[in-house]
């Protein structure tokens, strides 16, 4: 995969489970603010668009879990976008830095909508690919 964003984190302890391992759940929480800041540094606000009226929402989440993050890990969540139809998919991944070990990867699908209805496509999400 041609990654072209990159955001670095490391694991916090409350976001661990019992197992010491992280929850599934925030392997989605650390893709979806490495989304948003690949927004921001393309100088696109959310804010700005909800407040247009104009919405982009998660459609579908697919994601495979291969390695477990651990307490104190660092990660590094990478990610390409691309448009199908009226979709703007997120190719993401997550690698752990210290041996660069692949934690998980997944297909986000987002479609966006002004004022509640559907668009096939906006000037300003379509310069995000």
């Amino acid at each position: 995969m041609n990654y072209i964003f990159e955001n670095s984190d490391i694991v916090r302890d409350y976001e661990c489970d019992i197992q010491g391992i992280v929850n599934n759940a925030n392997y989605q929480h650390y893709m979806e603010h490495s989304r948003h800041l690949y927004v921001l540094d393309r100088g696109v606000s959310f804010t700005e668009l909800h407040e247009a009226g104009i919405d982009v929402v998660v459609a579908r989440f697919e994601i495979a879990y291969k390695v477990p993050l651990r307490p104190c890990d660092e990660y590094v969540c990478r990610l390409c976008p691309e448009k199908k139809g009226i979709r703007y998919i997120f190719h993401q991944a997550i690698f752990r830095k210290a041996d660069n070990k692949l934690c998980c990867q997944a297909q986000v699908d987002c479609v966006a909508t002004q004022n509640g209805r559907l668009l096939a496509g906006h000037p300003t999400l379509d310069s995000l690919l």
